[in-house]
């Protein structure tokens, strides 16, 4: 079982950047694949983004390609999300979540990190 943490989150002006980050415990993070997802208010959460094992495949949603990059240190046991370029739509709660399986399901959450960008 892996534990996650997320951290990051704030409230940005549109056109801003910002950088998510997410910190797992245990011995065997490696083992994972790692994603990001949102949910805002009213609306089902979404992928935004998820990243293998090694980090070599990646995938985003289409409204956050080119203004998202996945990342992760497997030897600090962290996973990060750039955003830049945020809109108004990218509004939401932020959450890290961990797979053994790179296309899911995600069984593993963090508790969610607020993501606000005003207009």
């Amino acid at each position: 079982q892996v534990q996650l943490v997320e951290s990051g989150g704030g409230l940005v002006q549109a056109g801003g950047s910002l950088r998510l980050s997410c910190a797992a415990s245990g011995r065997t993070f490696s083992s994972y694949a790692m994603g990001w997802f949102r949910q805002a208010p009213g609306k089902e959460r979404e992928l935004v983004a998820r990243i293998d094992r090694t980090g070599g495949v990646t995938y985003y949603t289409d409204s956050v390609k080119g203004r998202f990059t996945i990342s992760r240190d497997n030897a600090k046991n962290m996973v990060f999300l750039q955003m830049n370029s945020l809109k108004p739509d990218d509004t939401a709660v932020y959450y890290c979540a961990a797979s053994l399986i790179y296309t899911g399901p995600y069984p593993y959450w963090g508790q969610g990190t607020q993501v606000t960008v005003s207009s």
